[in-house]
């Protein structure tokens, strides 16, 4: 297309989608709206006409990135075989995730967006629906557990990888700690312990 040539909305998208590719490739912050719009060749005011400022702007990628992960999640979900290799499943789409796009995960998870008193509307729904399809999953694989149990199952798995994926990320595992174990050895357990070490809490 040509300079501002983009029709209302095709602007918006293309806007993410470049975003998305930045942040994959260097993080949130080697996101600028200026060299954004020299890419996509409109002004540098077109992009306000969408975004008010980065910080909406990364807001929208990462409830894009949220709703890639919910269909990988959704995938999981409707896999073959009994709930707990679902729920198995969908621990491999959440390390797989951010293993493959560590910028948007970072972006994602460790970002302050959902954290503020008010965060950003556009990600409010496929941040809860990803939580809720976790929970589904940990649901499926005890299905007689209350309430109460899955949300503490829930818990406590989500932490469990995020916490190997934390550890990973900042390279704190030594080759004396994981030799001879390869890469997906480690993954492995580190699901298995997620999934099978869950305590149940106290009544």
């Amino acid at each position: 297309m040509t300079r501002d040539a983009y029709h209302h909305g095709d602007l918006r998208q293309a806007l993410i989608a470049a975003a998305l590719a930045v942040v994959e490739e260097g993080g949130a912050e080697a996101l600028s709206l200026r060299e954004l719009a020299a890419s996509l060749e409109v002004s540098r005011a077109a992009p306000y006409r969408h975004f008010p400022d980065r910080d909406a702007l990364l807001a929208a990628v990462a409830a894009r990135g949220f709703e890639d992960l919910n269909v990988g999640y959704e995938a999981a979900l409707a896999s073959p075989g009994d709930g707990r290799e679902r729920l198995r499943a969908a621990s491999f789409v959440y390390v797989d995730f951010a293993a493959a796009r560590p910028g948007l995960f970072k972006l994602m998870f460790e970002s302050d967006l959902l954290a503020r008193e008010h965060p950003p509307a556009v990600l409010i729904p496929p941040a809860d629906r990803s939580y809720h399809l976790l929970w589904r999953a940990v649901e499926g694989a005890e299905p007689e557990a209350d309430e109460k149990t899955v949300k503490a199952r829930t818990i406590t798995m989500w932490s469990t990888l995020y916490g190997f994926l934390a550890l990973d990320r900042a390279r704190r595992f030594k080759p004396f700690m994981t030799t001879p174990l390869t890469r997906a050895e480690i993954v492995e357990a580190v699901i298995a312990a997620a999934i099978c070490q869950i305590p149940v809490p106290a009544r």
